[in-house]
Order: structure tokens, then C-alpha cells, then sequence
């Protein structure tokens, strides 16, 4: 269950769609697309993301730690949008309906590590 709920954020996070002037872009286009958009502070929150989904398949996907890390980095591109585009502009339900699935759902993962680090570590000290 824990790996659906990780992939369904991801999925989710992946699947954002940023509103163009013609059409919509998705989210994973714009970080690869502005990964080599050098000179552009964007490229540095775009490297950020790529870092977090990136986090996300290494041996240490599990850790708390990582999560939380990861969280934020993937979340770092978004914002800085956010901060910088209108709010207006991302009034739509095709970045709405993904970006609410992906912070819901990953704070979910991120509360089902912590709640299973802390059933082992009471289940240790009480058998030692």
C-alpha cells in the first residue's frame, strides 16, 4: 500500500499541467525543459525537482528523512512559480486537481513512515 500511495504521488506530481499560451504543458516537460534553460533561476528550482523525484528511487526512498527532503525539493519548483506567475493564472483544474493529489497523498506516505519507524522502535525496546 505504501508503494501505491508513492507512486500515485508521483504520478500525480508528474502529471501537473502548467497553462501555456496556446496550450498546457505538463509539469515534467517544463522541469526538463527549463533544466537547460541556463542563466534562468528557474533552471535552479527545475534542478531541485529533478533532485526530489530522483530521491524518490534511491535505496533510501523509505527514510523519513529523505521523504521529507524529497517533499520539499519537489514542492520548490511549484512554489516558485506560484510566486512568480499571478495566482490568477493557476486557477484551473488541471494543475489544481494533480497538485492537491500529490501533497495530500505524499503527506500520507511521509505520515505512514513515521507511524512505521515508531511501531518498530516500540516493538524493539519492548523485546529488549
Amino acid at each position: 500500500m505504501k508503494n501505491a500511495i508513492r507512486t500515485t504521488s508521483i504520478i500525480s506530481y508528474l502529471l501537473i499541467i502548467l497553462a501555456g499560451q496556446m496550450i498546457g504543458l505538463p509539469f515534467i516537460c517544463w522541469l526538463f525543459f527549463t533544466l537547460f534553460d541556463f542563466g534562468n533561476i528557474d533552471q535552479l528550482f527545475a534542478i531541485l525537482g529533478i533532485i526530489g523525484i530522483i530521491l524518490n528511487l534511491t535505496k533510501w526512498k523509505n527514510e523519513t528523512s529523505i521523504t521529507i527532503i524529497s517533499f520539499v525539493l519537489m514542492l520548490s519548483p511549484i512554489a516558485s512559480r506560484l510566486v512568480q506567475v499571478p495566482l490568477e493564472k493557476f486557477n484551473y483544474l488541471a494543475f489544481q486537481i494533480p497538485l492537491t493529489i500529490f501533497i495530500i497523498t505524499y503527506l500520507t506516505f511521509i505520515i505512514i513512515n513515521i507511524r512505521q519507524k515508531l511501531l518498530v522502535t516500540r516493538y524493539c525496546q519492548k523485546r529488549g
